[in-house]
């Protein structure tokens, strides 16, 4: 730390919401890196994941959690228990809203449990360079008339608006205390797991509509060669055997084209030579195998 002598603060903030609001775009921007995945297909994020944040003298850690939504299935059940555990021992619970989709069904079924919560409420509402100004300040009014929180933010999540200036309000909320990490460290994520994020997240920027959202990317192998260069191998799961040719592709270029980009990108985090190898199995069951859910981050519900 720069001034080992001042007072440092370090605070838990978990960040909550509707899938699709903007968490994981949010806790990047608050980081100044890319710690989380992000897409437009609802969901993306499947377990927490720790996103860190200075401000001065001030360590905020940031539980980047799933979109709170009516489970269905094992993988939902385990996605909205994660969502919820995220904001255990937090100093604060920020909300984000997405102001133009609002997504009331979740919405309501969060702004519910937030009422009988003791934790410091903070409701940001996203997309503000989308959204007319007099529809966005009536919804933070029928908000914070439900739910007494303690600050309102507009913010831009994708280029940065407003960021800055709640960045400085959280740091302020947080408590007096030593850091929980070193300076230098962004995420709690493994590598490993950081890789396999890195590549679903192509899976659902190169496939779009065509993939549907049961899919998996298990990591294999994960060695550094004698040249320091870093080898890679990763199994994409899919639960039909239709999804096999979708994402292979005429001729293999479409798993071709996923696995550049997740190998560019990976290059530019780490900071090494990457070299990726991805191959795609079918497994019609893999949303009820517990150790596929431990390498997802995700704890085994019944």
């Amino acid at each position: 730390m720069s001034d080992v002598n001042a007072q440092t603060q370090c605070g838990v903030v978990a960040v909550i919401g509707a899938p699709n609001a903007g968490k994981s775009t949010l806790v990047n921007q608050l980081v100044g890196q890319k710690v989380a995945i992000t897409s437009a297909k609802a969901q993306t994020t499947r377990a927490r994941m720790l996103g860190i944040a200075l401000h001065g003298e001030t360590q905020i850690i940031l539980v980047d959690t799933p979109g709170i939504f009516a489970p269905k299935r094992r993988l939902d059940r385990a996605m909205v228990n994660a969502a919820w555990e995220g904001t255990d021992s937090a100093d604060a619970i920020l909300l984000i809203v997405d102001p133009i989709k609002q997504r009331r069904h979740e919405l309501e079924t969060i702004l519910d449990a937030l009422e009988k919560r003791p934790e410091r409420k903070i409701l940001v509402l996203n997309k503000v360079d989308k959204s007319k100004k007099e529809p966005l300040l009536a919804l933070a009014q029928e908000l914070s008339q439900r739910i007494d929180f303690e600050e309102i933010f507009f913010v831009s999540a994708l280029d940065g608006e407003g960021v800055a200036e709640m960045k400085e309000a959280l740091a302020k909320m947080m408590p007096e205390g030593v850091w929980m990490y070193p300076e230098d460290q962004v995420s709690d994520a493994s590598e490993r797991l950081l890789a396999a994020e890195i590549t679903r997240e192509q899976l659902y920027a190169q496939l779009h509509e065509e993939l549907p959202y049961d899919t998996a990317v298990r990591p294999e192998l994960y060695k550094f060669r004698p040249d320091g260069s870093l080898e890679i191998h990763q199994q994409i799961v899919v639960a039909r055997e239709t999804q096999r040719p979708i994402v292979l592709g005429k001729g293999g270029q479409k798993i071709k084209a996923i696995g550049e980009a997740a190998r560019k990108e990976l290059s530019d985090v780490l900071g090494v030579t990457v070299h990726l190898y991805l191959h795609v199995n079918h497994s019609e069951g893999w949303s009820d195998d517990k150790e596929v859910f431990e390498e997802m981050g995700l704890d085994w519900v019944k």
